[in-house]
């Protein structure tokens, strides 16, 4: 089981970026756009292998 690790606000930030990025590289954009793919993905499971390395918790309480 995954623990999450980041909050709400952490999530939807990740989650509009990741759509942000993925969008522009579909419209012709650079193809580094696609790493747009890592936030979306980080945001839709709730942990960040970063913060979990360094011991970042944007969560109020720890969760499965």
């Amino acid at each position: 089981m995954i623990a999450r690790n980041m909050g709400v606000t952490d999530r939807v930030l990740r989650a509009l970026v990741g759509v942000a990025l993925i969008a522009w590289a579909v419209m012709s954009g650079p193809v580094w756009a696609w790493i747009g793919v890592v936030p979306l993905l980080t945001a839709f499971v709730g942990m960040c292998p970063l913060y979990a390395v360094l011991g970042i918790r944007t969560c109020a309480s720890p969760g499965p």
